[in-house]
């Protein structure tokens, strides 16, 4: 098995391989996060605490923290989770891990030195890794050299020697310092706040002018409705006006309605006395229908006519 170890204080890392088996099985059924003694790995490691961080099993599958198993399981993952990528937004797949617990099936096991022992690590322990890039944020620049805010950030950035060509003088490279205040930052951010707050003002005074031609437009709306109605209601009244003496002629009409029955009563004492009077002698000339009925059998001779002029 190969393992890998590394030392956070000089950030150097290491790779040895371990194939003996009694050596190893002082990792055996223990879990990510876990830590072990270093010397049943032999006596240069005597002393050391080792911490478990990781590893791959043979076929290249990683140890997953939280998996309480030494196989390898399928899980469904998602943006978020350890030992996946997320391609897209909201992407879910299930993959293969392997989980924590270490077990012989693993071909690498990393650890992490947490307490030095007496001996050095040779690679290891007894050199320093130098930081190619330095701190750029003025925050963390401060931090590392305990710098006050008075303090000029510009001139403790950390500066890196490129390599030099022939015929040439040397030449640094330093990285651009994040949130540096400046002082024209600081009239930039002043202007910033300037402009934005004419833009609220002119904004406020435009909103007001719109609320009073709004107002002053209802108003108007509402005027001229009420000039509409009042003007309707005129109209109506004037039309009853009009129509009111038609009205009063027809009342004044009813009572010579009324005054007919006089007369018919006037008149009923001429109809009794022109029925008193002898006309009555007249009706026998209304008696003359016999004569109508002495014709009736001139029509019957008729038929002796007919037979004469057979």
């Amino acid at each position: 098995m190969k393992i890998n170890i590394s030392y956070p204080a000089t950030g150097a890392q290491k790779s040895i391989e371990i194939d003996d088996e009694l050596k190893l099985r002082a990792f055996y059924d223990k879990r990510i996060s876990q830590e072990v003694e270093g010397d049943a790995l032999g006596d240069q490691f005597k002393g050391y605490i080792f911490k478990i961080s990781g590893g791959n099993d043979k076929q290249g599958f990683p140890m997953k923290q939280g998996v309480l198993t030494n196989q390898r399981v399928r899980l469904l993952l998602s943006d978020g989770h350890s030992c996946f990528r997320a391609r897209r937004q909201g992407e879910r797949r299930r993959k293969s891990v392997r989980g924590c617990i270490v077990g012989p099936d693993l071909s690498v096991l990393q650890l992490i030195i947490v307490k030095k022992g007496t001996e050095e690590l040779p690679g290891l322990t007894d050199k320093e890794v130098e930081n190619r890039l330095a701190p750029k944020r003025a925050t963390k620049i401060r931090k590392l050299f305990n710098l006050t805010k008075e303090d000029d950030v510009r001139q403790y950035v950390i500066r890196r020697e490129l390599p030099q060509k022939e015929g040439k003088k040397k030449h640094f490279k330093a990285p651009r310092i994040q949130r540096l205040l400046t002082p024209v930052k600081l009239q930039r951010q002043r202007r910033r706040k300037a402009v934005a707050l004419k833009n609220s003002e002119a904004s406020k005074k435009e909103a007001a002018e719109y609320e009073k031609l709004v107002a002053q437009r209802s108003k108007e709306a509402q005027e001229k409705r009420k000039a509409s109605i009042s003007a309707r209601r005129q109209s109506l009244s004037d039309k009853a006006a009009a129509a009111a003496p038609a009205k009063g002629t027809k009342a004044s009409a009813a009572p010579t309605k009324a005054a007919a029955p006089v007369k018919a009563a006037a008149a009923a004492p001429v109809k009794a006395a022109k029925q008193s009077a002898p006309v009555k002698a007249t009706t026998p000339a209304k008696e003359t229908t016999p004569a109508k009925t002495a014709a009736a059998p001139a029509k019957q001779t008729a038929p002796a006519k007919k037979t004469a002029k057979k």
